[in-house]
């Protein structure tokens, strides 16, 4: 990537999150392929009795300090990519964006391959849980390994 250029800060934000933003904060002029990825809320869930109607994501107070040290992982260990990636958390209604990853690269195969792995990561290593409510409005707990 251009080497002027500073790594974008990856954020666990209440914001809305903007894919557009993301995909220029990695794009540049040797960048020939541009990967996103984006999780937004379903209407279902295989542990739902019924429809899903929103989440409430919470994170510990470490989790911004975690993904950042994830995407600075993934930067180290692929220099040929740019890479940036936001979760929210709050409450997100069916359809709003929960988490929202971009990777750049000259070539396509390093930037969906970084950009899948580095998606795992976050779900894997960043302490962000879901109370998932549905259309009876009861709730439940996702994730929690329990």
């Amino acid at each position: 990537m251009d080497s002027e250029r500073i790594p974008p800060l990856s954020l666990v934000t209440e914001q809305t999150l903007d894919v557009a933003a993301h995909v220029l904060a990695v794009s540049s002029r040797s960048a020939g392929a541009v990967v996103t990825f984006i999780g937004q809320v379903r209407d279902h869930d295989p542990d739902a009795t019924g429809a899903v109607t929103g989440l409430d994501y919470s994170a510990h107070p470490d989790a911004g300090r975690i993904l950042t040290e994830i995407a600075a992982r993934f930067r180290a260990a692929n220099p040929a990519v740019e890479l940036v990636v936001s979760h929210r958390i709050g409450h997100l209604e069916v359809g709003d964006l929960a988490l929202v990853a971009a990777v750049a690269s000259a070539h396509r195969a390093d930037a969906f391959l970084v950009c899948e792995r580095l998606v795992e990561a976050v779900k894997a290593e960043v302490p962000i849980w879901k109370k998932q409510y549905e259309v009876d409005g009861t709730h439940a707990w996702v994730g929690l390994g329990l």
